[in-house]
Formats: C-alpha cells, sequence, structure tokens
C-alpha cells in the first residue's frame, strides 16, 4: 500500500503550514541573511526538509531518503550536466581567445552597456529559454556578460531578471504542456492566456533591467532601444501565443527580438555612452578596424553552432527518436509507486511513479557537449587542451555541483511529502482575492522546484479544483500558475547557484539573491495583480469567454 500524504498533521492549518515552509525559509535564510555558503545552506534545508518530512508529515523514513536521493540524481542528470557543458564551451572560447573577438564585437556594435545587456541577457537569453530552458540560459548569458566585461553581481543579475518573460513558453513550450496534461485543460487555450499576460511585462522587463543598472536617468537615454527589443518581443509572443501555439513562441519571439535591436543600434546611438562606475574605458574601435569580418564570424560561430544544437535537440521527433534508441530508466527502490496524493489536490490520484530517467542522448546538456566538440574543431582545439579545459571546468564547479545535487534533493523531499500542497492549500482560503494569490502560488512553486514546468506538474490540478470550487475561470487560474510562476525563476535555489558559478562568484550567493529577492516579490505581486483584473474587470482577454 503506498503512503497517502496528509496535508494538515498537526490538526492545525497554520502550524502545519509553518512547518511546511521551515524547509525553504531556513534556506533561503541563511543563503541569503546567513552568511554561510551555498552547500552549507542547502544541506541545513535538506536535514529540515527531511525532519519535517519524517517526524511531522509522518513520511516513511526510507521513502524520505529515497526522495532525497531522486532529487540529487535529478540535480547531477540533467541539471548539473547542463550547466557544466554550458561553462565548458564559455571556457573553450576563452582557452582560445576567441572570446576577446565575441567581446570586442559586442563592443564595436554598441559599446553602452544599457545595449549590451538588452541584447545578451534579454533577447539572446530569451531565444536559449525557448529553445533549451531548464537553467542553460542563466548560465549561457551570466557567461558570455562576464566575459563581454560586466562586473559579476551585474552580470548574475541581469541574466536572472531577463530570464522571467519567456519562461512559460520556453524549452519549447514544455511548460505550458505540462500544465494543460496536470490540469485537463486545452492546451491552446493555456497559450492564448499566457500570451495576453506576458508581453506586458515582456515591455516591462528590458525598461526594469536598464533601471536596475543604471537608474531613471540611465533608460531615459536609451528608452528607444529598449522599446524596440521589449516591443518586439511581445508583439511575436502574443501573435505566436494566440493563433499559432506555444512551441515555439520564445525561438521567434527571441530571434526576432535580437535582429530587430541589432538593426536598430546600427542606425541609432544613445547621446552618452553609460558604463560602469570605475570601469576602465578602452579605445572604442570599429569592427572593421579591431577585427576582420571573417574573424568575427569565426568567433561567434561556437555560439551559433550552440544555438543550432539546442534548437534541434528541442524539436519533439529528434526528442523522441534519441529517446526511444538511448534512454535507460529505472524505478527508484524505495519511492517509486509507494506516495499518492490525496483528492485535495489531485482530481485522479494515483501512486507517484518515481523513475530516474538517464536520457543520455537527448539531454540539453549533451546538445551543449555536441556544439562544444563541434566548437573545438572549428577553433582547432587540441584534444589534450579539450580534455584539460574539460577537467578544469569541472574541478571548478565541484562545490557547485554539491550545492545543486542538495538544492534539488530538498525539492523532492518537499514534494513527495505532500509539504509543498500544504503550502499550496494554505492560498485557497483567500476567497476573492484568490486570483492574485494563484500567481503567488505558481511563484512559489518555481522558488521551490526551480523549474515552471515542475511547477505547472506540482500545482496545475491543485489550481483548477480551486478555480472550479470559487467559480472562477480555470483557463485563467491555471495560466497564472504559469505566469506568476516566471517571476520566481530569479530567485530559485539553482538559478541562483548557476548564476553564480557562471560569473565565477561560487560563495556569493546570498549576495545575487538578495539583489534580485525584491525584484522577484514586486514583479510576482504585478501578474498577481493583472490576473486579479482579468478575473473582476478585464474578463474579455480571457479566451473562450465572449
Amino acid at each position: 500500500m503506498p503512503w497517502l500524504q496528509v496535508y494538515d498533521p498537526l490538526n492545525s492549518q497554520f502550524l502545519s503550514t509553518l512547518v511546511a515552509a521551515l524547509p525553504i525559509v531556513v534556506l533561503l535564510g541563511l543563503l541569503g541573511w546567513g552568511h554561510v555558503s551555498a552547500h552549507v545552506a542547502a544541506a541545513a534545508g535538506l536535514i529540515t526538509a527531511l525532519g519535517a518530512a519524517i517526524f511531522v508529515f509522518h513520511m516513511p523514513a526510507t521513502t524520505a531518503l529515497a526522495a532525497a536521493a531522486h532529487g540529487a540524481g535529478y540535480g547531477l542528470f540533467p541539471i548539473g550536466w547542463i550547466v557544466v557543458m554550458a561553462i565548458f564551451l564559455y571556457a573553450l572560447t576563452v582557452e582560445t581567445g576567441q572570446f576577446e573577438v565575441v567581446k570586442r564585437s559586442v563592443a564595436a556594435l554598441s559599446p553602452d552597456r544599457r545595449i549590451q545587456a538588452l541584447l545578451i541577457a534579454f533577447s539572446f537569453g530569451a531565444f536559449v529559454e525557448g529553445a533549451a530552458g531548464f537553467g542553460t540560459p542563466v548560465a549561457i548569458s551570466s557567461a558570455l556578460l562576464i566575459g563581454a566585461g560586466f562586473p559579476p553581481l551585474q552580470a548574475a543579475g541581469m541574466a536572472l531578471i531577463a530570464n522571467t518573460a519567456p519562461v512559460a513558453f520556453g524549452a519549447l513550450g514544455t511548460p505550458i504542456k505540462v500544465l494543460a496534461d496536470t490540469s485537463g485543460l486545452d492546451e491552446m487555450l493555456l497559450s492564448q492566456m499566457a500570451g495576453r499576460q506576458l508581453p506586458f511585462f515582456s515591455l516591462l522587463i528590458p525598461a526594469w533591467m536598464i533601471c536596475t543598472m543604471s537608474g531613471w536617468r540611465g533608460l531615459r537615454g536609451v528608452w528607444p532601444a529598449v522599446l524596440v527589443c521589449g516591443g518586439v518581443f511581445a508583439v511575436v509572443q502574443f501573435y505566436t501565443s494566440n493563433y499559432i501555439g506555444s512551441r515555439l513562441v520564445d525561438v521567434a519571439a527571441g530571434l526576432a527580438s535580437l535582429i530587430a535591436l541589432t538593426l536598430f543600434v546600427k542606425v541609432w546611438k544613445p547621446r552618452d555612452v553609460w558604463r560602469f562606475a570605475d570601469e576602465v574605458v578602452v579605445a572604442d574601435l570599429p569592427i572593421t578596424t579591431a577585427d576582420s569580418r571573417a574573424a568575427v564570424i569565426s568567433a561567434w560561430f561556437p555560439w551559433a553552432l550552440l544555438s543550432g544544437c539546442v534548437f534541434a535537440w528541442g524539436l519533439q521527433d529528434v526528442k523522441s527518436f534519441f529517446d526511444d534508441h538511448t534512454t535507460v530508466k529505472f524505478a527508484v527502490p524505495g519511492l517509486d509507486q509507494q506516495v499518492q496524493r490525496n483528492t485535495e489536490v489531485a482530481v485522479d490520484a494515483k501512486p507517484e511513479v518515481a523513475e530516474f530517467k538517464l536520457n543520455w542522448l537527448s539531454a540539453t546538456g549533451t546538445s551543449i557537449f555536441t556544439a562544444a566538440v563541434l566548437s573545438a574543431i572549428w577553433m582547432g582545439v587540441a584534444p589534450v587542451v579539450f580534455g584539460r579545459v574539460l577537467l578544469r571546468t569541472i574541478t571548478q564547479m565541484r562545490s557547485a555541483l554539491l550545492t545543486i545535487t542538495l538544492m534539488l534533493a530538498i525539492a523532492y523531499v518537499t514534494r513527495y511529502s505532500g509539504m509543498d500542497a500544504t503550502l499550496g492549500l494554505a492560498f485557497t482560503k483567500t476567497g476573492v482575492l484568490y486570483p492574485f494569490f494563484a500567481a503567488m502560488l505558481g511563484w512559489l512553486g518555481v522558488a521551490l522546484t526551480g523549474s515552471d514546468t515542475s511547477a505547472n506538474a506540482l500545482f496545475g490540478s491543485l489550481q483548477r479544483i480551486t478555480a472550479e470550487r470559487l467559480g472562477l475561470n480555470p483557463i485563467l487560474i491555471c495560466t497564472a500558475n504559469s505566469t506568476g510562476g516566471v517571476m520566481g525563476k530569479m530567485i530559485d535555489a539553482q538559478s541562483i547557484v548557476v548564476s553564480a558559478v557562471a560569473t565565477q562568484q561560487t560563495g556569493n550567493e546570498g549576495q545575487i539573491l538578495r539583489f534580485v529577492f525584491w525584484h522577484s516579490v514586486v514583479l510576482a505581486c504585478m501578474m498577481g495583480l493583472l490576473t486579479l483584473a482579468q478575473a473582476y474587470w478585464l474578463t474579455w482577454m480571457v479566451p473562450g469567454t465572449r
């Protein structure tokens, strides 16, 4: 018999919710304000989660430990695999000197740091999010920004803030597809609803980034570029999500934004070039003077290979072919079929399947590794140098990998013990204000799991049940889980660690968390307010209501 989750083990929803929140409070508290290293904070959070699961929620100890092991395994593969390979590709371009050419070409396009942040963090990052997701854009954008000369904290912060508006349509629309599967709602309607919320934030996020970097005066000096960058992305995001579907929204919008902004800054320049305080300024040489066009194309070719490989691996036919022929699956001992959710949070509650999937060929990290191999051939990297850089990258990331495994272990213990559902059920008691808190529940889900896809799988059914009980439109409420969740992406522990590794700030994860935390909270509240307005006053914006 599977163990049935209990969501109020203390017979007091308030006390049970407090206990359920303890692991994340311990983790984020120590990480952000406790001045301890990330892996120590994660270890404390895991111990707290196991203690709460076993002694308060009465989860069998063997099952709780198996859940932790399952999460740790997922942290290493595929998440750790993605991060290591992204940093490895970047390290190869640095080793060969090609990244210096990339830096000069970006500076020649525009020496203004605001324009560079828009191009790299928002437009290119959105394209990578659309093709791969799962932490890839944060790793790549952060590495590119730090390599381009951004201060480490700014590089991490810009990459994290930018990786919000595209997340709901990331990895070729996977979050929306999972939301449809979990909630039982029509995928196209969910895509349309997300496309009637997120474009407002696609317009806002580029301006938000620039204000964070340079203040209101800095935004005034570059507002035309911000409008082009966010405006083109928002228009394409709206059209694609409402008339084509969720699969190619970010790929199309990110690519359109990147091209539009690149062409725009060729004919428009800000009046004053903005740089960071105390930044060493070098002569701004035209691209034709600094490097030949062939040299620039050659230097950017590894990143073109990365984009091509990541996109190809994300195609369903390619992924299915690789999975069918190479994937190894096995049930997690002590966990598979041993836990069952209660009907309070799942319409059709069945024993939870717990399989570890070693999809070594179809994994996104493998696509990046393939790009690294092809790039090494292109750049003439000798096999011994290739191996040395790979070993050095893995060695440098050992602490970060430990942190990621511990944090994913926390997420899995929280999920399988039912503590996540206890937190979610607390939100359902908000009555007429629930549309606001539906978005905040999605925010919490992503902060807990590190993934909009996982948060949709976690709370999609609960959101529909609550919406129908309260007489609210389930399309709007379920979509809010995903669109509110995107704002939690910048503070989830996984993203924080990835950005720290990419910007060579391992050990400074707390500083990064403090930098982005209130941005995340305020943006999530704004999404909640938009959802509230669409529930009661702007009902014409909800698809299928006219």
